[in-house]
């Protein structure tokens, strides 16, 4: 943990200093050795909060973009649990930071707690299965309406990596002539690459090799980290329902976390 009480006050861990946890109130005795980052550890019991992880540099990293005040922000559930929560932003917004693997059940269990929250997942790890491949045209855009993109095969398919759709409006037609046929014309994103990078809203097809399910799955916004001034935001483009991804900047992310109300009003 970053915080304890003490004397009544919530304060980051120093070497020497004891404390008590803000949630349970037991003991907590600061650890401030060189090879580990500095926190606060409760004394000779296990971590109050079932869903906490062990901290990371990269968990600091995110949470000092937020004062202090916002950090480890505790709630007791209906049965009792005690939960807290890496940083409530000023506008009311939970933001979990998760380095480590989850399953469904403790994902669905945050979210159905906290409501109006976002993940932000520590991608280096699987970054090598993750592959960004061509852009997808702006959805709210009335010719991209008619593209259907097919989703990418594999991160080395010559075709459906470099980009492939179909013209819904092409596959009306066809199902007149032969309603029992499934072929249909099909483009190339090279063909017209000028235009649609005219019409770039950050909407990306992706290849994710032995994916995370559970964050395919999650019912709030995911942003992925790979360390880099852009986050990877998972999405499903809305022609077509294929699952995408979109670009979102990392600065503008942590501004409207801390200024928009509500986390599906964020980098809208």
């Amino acid at each position: 943990m970053e915080i304890a009480l003490v004397q009544g006050v919530r304060t980051l861990p120093s070497a020497g200093l004891k404390g008590a946890c803000p949630s349970c109130g037991a003991a907590m005795v600061a650890k401030c050795g060189e090879k580990v980052i500095h926190h606060w550890a409760h004394a000779g019991r296990r971590n109050c909060d079932p869903w906490w992880e062990n901290e990371t540099e990269w968990h600091r990293e995110w949470k000092a973009h937020w004062s202090v005040e916002c950090h480890e922000i505790n709630h007791v559930a209906p049965n009792g649990e005690i939960h807290r929560a890496d940083v409530k932003t000023p506008s009311g917004i939970y933001v979990e930071v998760q380095h480590s693997a989850m399953t469904d059940a403790e994902r669905q269990s945050r979210e159905d707690f906290y409501q109006n929250l976002v993940w932000i997942i520590d991608g280096r790890h699987f970054q090598k299965n993750f592959t960004i491949h061509h852009l997808l045209p702006d959805p709210a855009l009335l010719w991209a309406q008619d593209c259907l993109w097919l989703p990418i095969e594999h991160r080395t398919h010559r075709g459906t990596a470099q980009g492939m759709y179909h013209k819904l409006s092409e596959i009306a037609e066809d199902r007149k002539r032969s309603p029992n046929s499934n072929m249909h014309r099909v483009y190339f994103f090279a063909d017209e690459r000028a235009k649609f990078e005219a019409a770039d809203a950050g909407y990306r097809n992706y290849c994710w090799m032995r994916p995370h399910t559970t964050w395919l799955n999650a019912s709030k916004p995911v942003y992925i980290d790979f360390g880099t001034d852009v986050l990877v935001r998972l999405e499903v483009y809305p022609v077509g329902m294929l699952r995408c991804v979109r670009l979102i900047s990392k600065s503008r992310l942590i501004y409207e976390l801390g200024t928009l109300p509500h986390a599906s009003e964020v980098c809208a």
